[in-house]
Order: C-alpha cells, then structure tokens, then sequence
C-alpha cells in the first residue's frame, strides 16, 4: 500500500516540475512562490515533526533544532567555498554546483518522504492515509523547488530534468526500502532539523533576494504569502 501510494508522490512531484518551467516568463513570481514554499514547509512542517521526533534536549537546547542551526550553517560554508573557488577560476556569481548539492538534498528529502510513508503504514491505515496527504501534497512544492533550485545556478535544463525525476522517484524508492526495515524515530527527527536548516538558508539568503531584485513587485510578495499559505493548508488538512 505504501508503495502504491507513493506513485501519487512520483506524479505530483513530476507536476510541481513542470510547472516550475512552464513560467520562465513569471520567473521572479515563481522564485516568490518557491521561497515561499520553501519557509512554509521548514517552519510549519519539518520543524515541528523534527523537535517531536528528535529525542532529548542537549545542554537545553533540543536536538533537532541544533541539527537545524548546524543544516544552515553548512549549507552557508557550502556556499561560500565554492564561490570562492568559483571566483578563483574566474566563473561568474552562480555557482551550479551549489544548484546540484541543493537539488540532491531535496531529493534526499524526498527519499526520507517515502520512508516516513512506509513508516507509518506499519503503525496503522489510518496514520498512513495522514502521512500520505501531507507528503503527496507537498511533493508538489519538492518538485518545483527541486526545478528552480537547479536552473536558478545556471545548470542546463537536462540536469534539472534529471534531478527532478530523481526526486520523484524518490518517494517510491523511500517506501519500498520499508518493506526491509524499521526506521528509528530518533533518526528520522534529526534527519529532518538538519535539512531545514539547510533548505531555509537556500530560502532566505537565495531564493527570496533574487525574486525581489529585478522586480521587487507586491505580487512577488503575495506569491511568498501564498506559498506560505498553502502549505499551512496541507499542514492543517493532514493534522
């Protein structure tokens, strides 16, 4: 069942793809969406999944939330080292590879996506129809970011084709691998902190500054508001 599930993962994050290159005339708008997007499901999804399954606190602080600070500190040093040796062979401002790591994050998202799928199917039907909602719902939102994260950096539209199908076949593979193991809820939670921290700093000191610097619009602005928004909505239905 798990696994049959997952498929409507595979096709809603194939959606989400598509739809990211079909407006490259709206490209700051689709840039706001995805920041959007991006905050929504770190702040209202990841975050508070990751602190319920993370385990103890370490010297107060919970472990998830260290994960978190540690996730957007090494995707900030990421960055950095790789635009200094960018710079040094004389390349420009964006870097593809940070579009590559950021896209293979996701669809190390994804993977642990169909996974917690798995997981919870094994506890019950009715946790798992829960968890199925939230992830197919979302895995729209996987698939536009994966898109746009990718070409954002410059990589050439067949690399983000083939990091967008990765991570819709992620999902599927996450479920079946269930069939074999049980994975720990520590894990998972620590999992999760440490990839917000990464994919909000990608949102906040990427995604969102260049949406606004050639068309600081109010639409650009209702696009993050919106993005937020929906996935407040699948949070909400899926609770």
């Amino acid at each position: 069942m798990a696994v049959f599930v997952a498929l409507g993962a595979f096709l809603m994050t194939l959606a989400g793809g598509w739809v990211a290159q079909r407006v490259t005339d709206r490209r700051h708008l689709v840039l706001g969406l995805a920041g959007g997007l991006m905050l929504g499901v770190v702040g209202l999804d990841l975050l508070p999944e990751a602190i319920e399954a993370a385990g103890e606190p370490v010297f107060g602080v919970p472990m998830a939330l260290l994960l978190f600070v540690g996730g957007f500190l090494v995707a900030h040093l990421v960055e950095r080292l790789l635009s200094a040796r960018q710079v040094a062979h004389g390349a420009g401002d964006r870097v593809p590879q940070v579009g590559l790591t950021a896209a293979a994050a996701m669809v190390g998202h994804s993977l642990m996506d169909g996974i917690a799928l798995g997981a919870a199917f094994q506890v019950s039907g009715s946790m798992g129809v829960a968890v199925a909602l939230a992830v197919i719902s979302h895995d729209f939102a996987d698939g536009f970011n994966t898109y746009t994260l990718t070409s954002l950096y410059g990589n050439a539209r067949r690399k983000a084709l083939l990091m967008l199908f990765a991570a819709a076949v992620a999902p599927v593979v996450g479920a079946a691998t269930t069939l074999l193991f049980t994975l720990p809820e520590e894990l998972l939670g620590g999992y999760l902190g440490f990839f917000g921290g990464a994919l909000l700093y990608l949102a906040a000191a990427e995604i969102l500054p260049e949406a606004h610097h050639t068309h600081p619009a109010r639409s650009t602005l209702l696009c993050t508001i919106g993005g937020v928004g929906f996935i407040w909505l699948v949070v909400g239905i899926a609770e």
